[in-house]
């Protein structure tokens, strides 16, 4: 022992003089002290887990005889099964009282404890016992067993142990794991395996960073401490709150694990607070992450949503719960199961398993057939056991899953027929889903997946009741309920902005003396209806070309969606100013602006702050500030008419708050932040002004639509009513889609979607079908048959400009499209004349800096190929950066004389 301690001291600590103390102290230290590091609870279940015999000696043979806690007894040669497996690792568990067997933990013979756990056992006396093994021989196969090969011994951690440290047993079992892998006993880690991996929550992301501010502020308070005199110190002079306040700020504002939340719509929400990311520090690289990380993992099932992720570089990398997992305290997933026992199904019975505890048992999936007796009544059924599938009976069934769509996401479950769409199109469905904008008037799909009705109970833009009781107040700001002890009152929002700025807003759904009781709906946010998630619009859909218009998934609508305010949202912009004051200087809030004319100030109240409710353009000035143009050196001019007429020089410059282009709109709200009303502002502030616009958004040639199946496309063109192609009946179409958007996508979800949609219409009723359990193929005909409509789903469409039927029966049904938070607004830009860099002389860049588009390579190919010679000539010389021609051009116009050539 002497020998080898002094042999690693040599090793690790090379140089270094060497002493007993030295030498005895330094594994000890560095492998067994708890200071030196901590494993975690999680830790040290993962190493028990890993260390003990189950996995090890499952399908291998015995070759010794055992006798169990139970007391069965297995002899030499009996093939181990996973449930024997465990029965023995138990009987190395169990108290020696109630233990029969002939297995138990045994002590690492030929060690010393004082000598493995040098200095450490006196403050954990219990170390000293905890030299503990289990071991059992096994021949790890069949062949090794007939040829009387000498057996292996698999050596086991002491399974009892519960420190947050490594135990002499630990690394014993791991030495031993090693070496067995050698004869193929045990088996590689997956690193992509659930198994192998934990959720790191919000509170343990906290707990870090409050404990590096905790460190900062106690090195801190040690300096300041040691500057002063003991009679002097306090706690408020010798701390610094500001450490932990700071620290957690750069965490929110500076963490790739911090983001602002996804507010387009309540999917969006809730699907961004059940996201999970390998990002971020401690985490896989985005540039070089590889497949095997970003691939679905069979661990993933009911768990992670194998569909909604990012398209592009994160694919793979930031991904979803699946809709009923949830995370266990150690930070491992699990998904829950109802019990089967002999084949009867115990819906009494949820138990939630991480994917460590599912191996070992027979899982069935939750389109079985069962009886009023809870009997599982098919003869065979594809099962799941230790991740893979085999055929069964009823009665070799451990577990049965609770739901079809238990293996996708919220977002995922919310797309109907979604089995029939290509998986890529079904990512596209979901995503888009969460880019859904709220529409003035909410409407809930004719075919649904019932996972609508959930959201809205658990969506932040509703209110549920707190308590049993009556409805005795309804108005647009407040219901009151009374409860058995007092009356509830519950504030709704009305036209607030939320992150992305759209609308968030609540409507009433209960009435005076309505009884409600504890978790019923009392609103319905934006985005539903009736308690249900209404994202877009059920729309008269056909699948027809109309003069290459749908061509490349260009979408063809008709003019009553825009001017019945079908597909119309409304966006709210937030625009804030700061009025800042020091010693030398301040802003002065006032409506008297230099330089600036009456009518873009032509709303603006007393104070100089714009007047709730007035209409405005870009320009028009919300808020009126001057500020100090700081020191300048005035002319002998000047400072001599200053002295004659005893005043001060004009040292005040405009920088009002001003709508920015494309943000016309009514002004709706306006909030005052100031120190004189008692908020809390940053050093230097003296008041904040928000001025909150709203924008009615009806639908445009270049906004973005979508189905829920990813069959997204661009509107082309808005045709008149009279235009638009219409059934037998003289019903216009809604909307043209492209026929070759179906059979190359594979998203055939959509037709389904528009057959069923378009019987749901014309019988009066709405569908639910869920994921993966939904309704047939066979039904959709009968149903449609049902409705006096022919069963192939197709009808007669007349093109209305020539009076003509379409050669051949179109396919038309009812189809749920969302307007997407992509819209030609935002997007479309133009400048004449702006400001210009003033390095290069060319115009900015950008939207926002009212910047010129940049033409580039490709741009120019385009006029060359057109021959427009001059306007080229003009774009890269003019209006770029040739100074010297620019300014002739500018006194041309001046003068009104000819415009000369460029150079």
């Amino acid at each position: 022992m002497d020998l080898c301690q002094e042999k690693i001291f040599r090793i690790i600590r090379k140089g270094d003089r060497i002493s007993e103390e030295s030498k005895r102290s330094l594994l000890s230290g560095m492998l067994f002290d708890k200071k030196r590091y901590n494993l975690s609870k999680t830790g040290r279940y993962m190493l028990n887990n890993k260390l003990s015999l189950v996995e090890r000696i499952t399908n291998t043979y015995l070759a010794q005889k055992v006798v169990s806690h139970l007391g069965n007894t297995f002899d030499v040669g009996t093939y181990v099964t996973y449930e024997i497996a465990k029965e023995i690792q138990e009987s190395f568990e169990a108290k020696a009282k109630d233990n029969k067997s002939n297995l138990h933990l045994e002590k690492i013979p030929n060690i010393n404890p004082d000598d493995v756990y040098y200095k450490i056992n006196k403050d954990n006396k219990s170390l000293n016992k905890r030299i503990n093994i289990a071991r059992i021989k096994i021949w790890p196969t069949k062949r090794a067993m007939d040829a009387n090969v000498t057996p292996s011994e698999v050596i086991g951690n002491d399974p009892k142990a519960t420190e947050e440290h490594l135990l002499l047993s630990d690394i014993i079992a791991a030495i031993s794991y090693y070496l067995n892998l050698t004869v193929g006993i045990g088996q590689d880690d997956d690193p992509d395996s659930l198994m192998n991996k934990r959720i790191v929550s919000v509170g343990e992301l906290l707990e870090g960073e409050l404990r590096i501010a905790l460190l900062k502020l106690e090195k801190a308070t040690r300096e300041r401490m040691g500057a002063k005199e003991p009679d002097k110190i306090t706690a408020k002079n010798v701390t610094n709150n500001k450490l932990i306040t700071n620290q957690m700020k750069t965490f929110f504002n500076t963490s790739k694990l911090a983001q602002f939340m996804d507010q387009i719509n309540p999917l969006a929400e809730i699907s961004n607070k059940r996201r999970v990311t390998s990002l971020g520090p401690g985490g896989l690289n985005r540039d070089t992450a590889q497949f095997e990380v970003r691939d679905v993992h069979s661990t993933h099932y009911g768990r992670i949503c194998p569909i909604e992720t990012p398209e592009g570089p994160n694919i793979g990398l930031i991904l979803n719960y699946a809709i009923y997992s949830t995370v266990n305290e150690l930070g491992f997933l699990q998904t829950p199961y109802y019990k089967v026992n002999d084949g009867v199904v115990d819906y009494n019975d949820v138990r939630y398993l991480t994917s460590y505890e599912e191996i070992g048992y027979a899982f069935a999936q939750s389109s079985v057939h069962v009886n009023d007796k809870n009997e599982i009544i098919d003869e065979q059924i594809t099962i799941k056991k230790d991740y893979n599938y085999i055929i069964g009976s009823p009665k070799d069934i451990d577990f049965l899953e609770v739901s079809s769509k238990q293996i996708v996401s919220v977002a995922a479950a919310a797309i109907p027929f979604l089995e029939n769409n290509d998986a890529n199109r079904a990512l596209m469905g979901s995503n888009m889903q969460r880019q859904a904008v709220p529409l003035i008037e909410a409407e809930a799909p004719l075919v649904a997946t019932g996972i609508e009705a959930d959201i809205a109970k658990f969506s932040s833009y509703n209110i549920v009741a707190n308590n049993d009781g009556e409805v005795i107040y309804v108005d647009g700001t407040k219901i009151q309920v009374r409860t058995a002890k007092k009356i509830d009152t519950y504030n709704l929002k009305n036209f607030e902005k939320s992150n992305q700025g759209t609308i968030i807003q609540q409507k009433p759904i209960v009435k005076v003396g309505d009884h409600v009781k504890e978790g019923d709906l009392l609103v319905d946010g934006s985005s539903f209806k009736d308690g249900e998630m209404a994202l877009g619009k059920n729309l008269l859909v056909g699948f027809t070309t109309w003069n290459g218009y749908n061509f490349e998934d260009a979408i063809i609508i008709n003019e009553r969606l825009v001017k019945d305010d079908v597909l119309t949202s409304i966006y709210i912009e937030e625009q804030t100013i700061q009025f800042r004051i020091s010693k030398s200087s301040e802003d002065i809030m006032t409506r008297d602006i230099p330089n600036v004319s009456k009518y873009s100030m032509r709303n603006l109240d007393e104070f100089g702050i714009i007047k709730v409710g007035s209409e405005v353009v870009a320009g028009d000035v919300l808020v009126g500030r001057i500020s100090p143009k700081g020191e300048e050196n005035p002319s002998q001019e000047e400072k001599l008419l200053n002295a004659i007429f005893n005043q001060r020089p004009q040292n005040y410059k405009d920088t009002s708050l001003k709508v920015k282009n494309g943000h016309n709109g009514t002004v709706i709200h306006v909030e005052v932040l100031s120190r004189e009303n008692g908020d809390i502002l940053e050093d230097g502030l003296d008041s904040i002004i928000k001025v909150y616009i709203a924008q009615k958004r009806k639908i445009k040639v270049g906004d973005k639509m979508a189905g829920r199946h990813g069959n997204k496309g661009v509107i082309s063109i808005i045709l008149p009513e009279e235009d638009m192609p219409h059934l037998e009946d003289g019903t216009p179409l809604d909307i043209m889609l492209n026929p070759q958007g179906v059979p190359s996508r594979m998203n055939i979800g959509q037709v389904l979607e528009m057959h069923l949609g378009m019987a749901a219409k014309k019988l009066g009723t709405k569908f639910v079908t869920p994921s993966f359990d939904g309704i047939k193929k066979e039904t959709i005909e009968d149903l449609l048959q049902e409705a006096n409509l022919d069963k192939s789903g197709k009808q007669v469409v007349i093109d209305s400009i020539t009076g003509e039927k379409f050669d051949n029966p179109i396919s038309v049904g009812v189809i749920y499209m969302l307007k997407l938070n992509h819209m030609v607004d935002d997007k479309m830009h133009a400048r004449s004349v702006g400001p210009y860099s003033l390095i290069t002389q060319q115009p900015l860049g950008g939207k926002s800096q009212n910047g010129g588009q940049r033409f580039g390579e490709m741009e120019t190919w385009a006029l060359e190929s057109y021959g427009a010679s001059n306007i080229l000539q003009e774009i890269l010389t003019y209006k770029s950066d040739d100074i010297y021609s620019r300014n002739l051009v500018y006194k041309a116009l001046v003068n009104d004389s000819a415009i000369p050539n460029p150079g």
